[in-house]
């Protein structure tokens, strides 16, 4: 489980994160929501260390980390080899086929036998529906399609989380659906997950526990039905506010 207290982040004088505690439960989808700059992709980040809180403690199975002191790169790699991250935008190699970028990580960093790697890799672009792409370029792909193999390349890492930092704002309806439908799929299979999200049916659909965070501060830390079916104003009006869009 990761487990995080008292965390700070300033951005000159801008306080993205003020006192931020939470846990995030393995086997489950934690979803963050909140308004545009609430402070959950700086939440989100500095959980893989991208960005690095000046105060609070982290704490990761047995590895922890006092954010107010140095952290050692060894720290920073075992964090970063047990999660992977989805960003809004798909950063896949251009000049590798979509097999290729599913093994690259596999063969070179966990250093997998390159056919046992290229066997997970087929069988992850069949569950993220995408067998037939295999041997094309990223250029080739719908930006749905690419989405989706940047999923199946964290999964190709075998990571205990996934970290998705709003993985569909760069897409229309249509590709969304499809992105979604197979992180829903994911979910069910109990792969850990944070994710960021404005889709509020998606969010309904897939968190186990969700946290709300506005003006950089948690206001939220529970369940989906529970979040839904709250009588907070605030979070009431937030929710009335977002479009539900269909997943089915």
């Amino acid at each position: 489980m990761i487990k995080i207290e008292h965390l700070d982040k300033q951005f000159a004088e801008h306080h993205a994160l003020q006192d931020i505690s939470a846990e995030f439960p393995e086997h489950q989808t934690t979803v963050i929501l909140g308004p545009s700059g609430s402070g959950k992709s700086t939440l989100l980040r500095s959980l893989n260390l991208l960005e690095r809180p000046e105060r609070g403690q982290f704490d990761f199975d047995q590895t922890h980390i006092d954010y107010s002191q140095p952290i050692s790169d060894a720290t920073v790699l075992d964090v970063r080899r047990r999660t992977e991250m989805v960003f809004q935008q798909f950063n896949l190699f251009p000049h590798l086929t979509v097999l290729q970028n599913l093994i690259e990580g596999p063969v070179h960093v966990l250093k997998q036998d390159r056919a046992a790697a290229t066997d997970h890799a087929q069988e992850l672009l069949g569950k993220v529906g995408l067998a037939d792409k295999a041997d094309v370029y990223p250029s080739s792909l719908s930006g749905g399609q690419a989405q989706r193999v940047a999923i199946a390349r964290s999964l190709a890492m075998r990571p205990e989380y996934i970290f998705l930092d709003e993985p569909t704002s760069a897409l229309d309806p249509e590709l969304e659906l499809e992105v979604l439908k197979v992180l829903l799929q994911i979910a069910r299979e109990e792969q850990s997950m944070i994710i960021v999200t404005h889709n509020m049916a998606f969010a309904q659909k897939v968190a186990d526990k969700i946290l709300f965070v506005e003006d950089g501060q948690i206001r939220f830390d529970g369940t989906s039905d529970e979040f839904f079916h709250t009588d907070n104003e605030r979070i009431r009006n937030f929710v009335s506010a977002m479009t539900f869009a269909t997943l089915d």
